[in-house]
């Protein structure tokens, strides 16, 4: 692989994470809800608001499973997504200016449904903007994987997207800073139990990439699905610059600095200092 782009933004860029909780199945009362925290944020001053993964239909699989098409959106053959239910949202970015990138279950034009990242750009435009990769369990028994990277560009910040599961693999996230990302964007769904986890990957992959992570998370509901918050946004060295709490609702505005991404990646050149490969077949050795 090649070295990154070495393009830098040239100002700062703030953003929101968002810890909420949906109501199962209610696409409609749950954009409302998202609307609400967009202005939010937007009136804390942020550019750009990262919510939960599957948060418009709620992360419920016996109500996804149960409604399809009630808990979908559907996206035409361009992955734009015109659907009603998501005009308060659509709303809220064009009066806020600023972008939104929100968890949806989506059902394609060739009849692939997906787990997604919908972006809803400032002129209130939605599409379906990144389909997660990695599936998690259950979910390969209602989604079909997504099959390529995303990056989204606001305001010079290139911002690679994953969801949830993916942010599990070092390589994803990696592939978004090989790409030139700066930031990475987590919508996500993690459980009661699960803080440890939670708490480490995605600081890992600021680490990893020496790039920003804002990673959104659900809160609330029902054993066996109950999510546990802790919404955070993490520096290009890992450190957590806001951490929500593991319950209730809230919104984490941050700014993120090219200043110290910079002087990050001068620091810390493992993007530029990484090998292509790990060598030929690896040697065996008797302890």
């Amino acid at each position: 692989m090649t070295p990154p782009p070495a393009t830098l933004p040239s100002a700062p860029l703030t953003v929101a994470a968002v810890q909420a909780e949906p109501v199962p199945g209610d696409v409609a009362g749950n954009a409302a809800t998202a609307a609400r925290l967009v202005a939010r944020a937007a009136d804390a001053g942020a550019r750009i608001a990262v919510l939960p993964e599957l948060f418009l239909a709620a992360y419920h699989p016996p109500t996804l499973a149960a409604d399809p098409a009630g808990t979908d959106v559907v996206a035409a053959g361009d992955r734009t997504v015109d659907d009603p239910r998501l005009a308060p949202l659509s709303a809220a970015a064009v009066a806020g200016g600023i972008s939104v990138v929100i968890g949806a279950a989506v059902r394609h034009a060739d009849g692939r449904r997906t787990i997604s990242s919908l972006v809803v750009d400032r002129r209130g435009n939605v599409r379906a903007g990144y389909d997660k990769q990695q599936l998690w369990g259950g979910e390969r028994e209602l989604f079909v994987p997504g099959t390529r990277g995303a990056t989204l560009l606001v305001d010079g910040w290139r911002l690679g997207l994953g969801i949830c599961y993916d942010g599990c693999f070092p390589e994803h996230a990696r592939a978004a800073a090989v790409d030139g990302a700066h930031g990475y964007l987590c919508p996500s769904g993690y459980l009661a139990g699960s803080e440890h986890r939670r708490d480490l990957y995605y600081a890992a992959r600021a680490l990893d990439n020496t790039m920003y992570v804002v990673f959104a998370n659900s809160v609330g509901g029902t054993d066996p699905w109950r999510f546990n918050g802790g919404a955070a946004v993490h520096d290009p060295e890992g450190r957590t610059l806001a951490r929500g709490a593991d319950t209730g609702e809230e919104v984490l505005v941050v700014t993120l600095d090219p200043a110290q991404l910079a002087a990050t990646r001068a620091a810390h050149s493992m993007l530029v200092d990484r090998l292509p490969d790990q060598g030929p077949t690896r040697l065996s050795l008797l302890g």
